[in-house]
């Protein structure tokens, strides 16, 4: 890992750079293959699931009977696993659920907002190198509980046309309508102009690489709504000297192990723990099998060593991690001043795994400095707030008046009329 010591504020721009491709880069690749599924449909999306994964479908979608296959093939112990997480995210969820909120503005005026669930969403699950079955959960689990009536699936198939079991499980027990063979760019344009086969949905949720980022920005431009603009993964630590360097090293490599793009980060005030952390980090990453993916992660990350707190803090807040896990003495100091995180850790004993698989919070969570004005996925993110309004004759009398001065002011004749014409009824 680089390390970096005393970073002057200037640097920190630099410092604290992603490891990722501009959009430039890759924009034109998903714009062609946006226009190449808008046109050719099912055809299309063959081609390109030929093309990017290797292999020839008849059809994109998951049976009746490949589901149960999958679903057979699952061992007791992880269905019981599954099963726990699903319980802890459910409870975590429902209880995000917020009660009509109703008042009178004034007499006769009676307003009130409701949440409406969006009816139709899509949701995005890698396959790949990690097939990140948990991320059903993160995301059917809500949508299910905010009473989407249409949550369908896309999700790449192996070189035998195959989806991974626990992916077709996980997607059977929490509710998925359809599942498709789909994956990439081309599963995001699926679903935002839909295909014979493929329904098109009202907003895309799920993460994915660079490709799957901006096919999912270019999506928005087509009127689709997305979760948010989510790119690899990324994981940030400040500890001290009270903090375990084997489990800070450990927290580190989880999310190194992602993606050779993945981003991690050590921020601390004591040299010395910073030192025993990369000796456990060169230590634990020889036996992993996936240390080849975490090596080349290791390399765009860093360990830095600040003089205080107080930088510590104003280091962070500017780099706005996806995950931040805080292992220090004075914890409450960092709680209170964190403003920029998708998610937060505190303590020796919460692993961000614990986020991400089975705790109840959920994983869908901004990246690349997006934590700074974006959200987590939550049950929020699957419903839309509605407002509404009676008014009594008795309310029109009251409000009716000051809505014609402004209408006038703005010079907007007929908004004033529609007002004035029930004044002058009631007299």
């Amino acid at each position: 890992m680089n390390k970096i010591y005393y970073p002057n504020r200037q640097d920190w721009g630099e410092i604290l750079k992603r490891p990722t491709q501009t959009v430039a880069d890759i924009e034109k690749t998903v714009e062609a293959i946006f226009e190449a599924v808008q046109k050719g449909g099912d055809l299309a999306i063959k081609k390109y699931t030929d093309q990017f994964d290797h292999v020839q479908l008849d059809s994109l979608l998951v049976t009746d009977e490949e589901i149960q296959t999958a679903v057979d093939s699952v061992s007791n112990d992880l269905k019981k696993a599954i099963s726990l997480a699903k319980s802890n995210i459910e409870k975590f969820h429902a209880a995000q659920k917020t009660a009509k909120v109703e008042m009178e503005t004034m007499p006769g005026v009676l307003c009130w907002q409701e949440k409406r669930p969006i009816q139709k969403v899509g949701l995005y699950i890698p396959g790949g190198t990690a097939p990140l079955f948990s991320t059903i959960l993160m995301l059917a689990i809500p949508a299910k509980l905010a009473g989407c009536e249409e949550i369908i699936l896309c999700t790449p198939p192996d070189k035998k046309g195959n989806v991974n079991p626990t992916i077709l499980f996980a997607a059977q027990l929490c509710g998925v309508t359809k599942i498709f063979k789909v994956g990439g760019i081309q599963a995001i344009a699926g679903m935002t102009f839909g295909t014979d086969t493929i329904p098109n949905v009202y907003k895309i949720f799920g993460p994915g690489n660079q490709f799957v980022t901006v096919a999912k920005q270019l999506a928005t431009k087509y009127g689709i709504a997305i979760d948010m603009p989510a790119g690899p993964s990324e994981l940030l630590v400040v500890a001290d000297d009270s903090a375990n360097a084997a489990f800070v090293a450990s927290d580190l490599l989880s999310q190194a192990e992602h993606g050779v793009d993945s981003q991690v980060i050590l921020v601390s005030t004591s040299e010395k723990l910073m030192n025993a952390v990369e000796k456990e980090i060169e230590s634990q990453i020889k036996v992993l099998p996936r240390a080849a993916t975490a090596e080349k992660s290791i390399e765009n990350s860093k360990l830095i060593l600040v003089k205080d707190d107080e930088s510590a803090m104003d280091l962070i807040n500017e780099y706005g991690p996806e995950h931040f896990i805080v292992c220090v003495k004075n914890e409450a100091f960092y709680l209170q001043r964190i403003q920029n995180a998708g998610s937060v850790f505190i303590g020796n004993y919460t692993p961000e795994s614990a986020g991400d698989y089975a705790s109840g919070t959920n994983h869908t969570l901004p990246t690349n400095g997006y934590a700074k004005q974006y959200s987590g996925v939550n049950l929020a993110s699957f419903t839309k707030s509605m407002t509404f309004q009676k008014i009594s004759k008795e309310g029109m009398e009251a409000i009716g008046p000051s809505i014609e001065w402004m209408a006038e002011a703005e010079g907007l004749q007929a908004h004033k009329n529609a007002v004035t014409l029930r004044l002058k009824s009631l007299k």
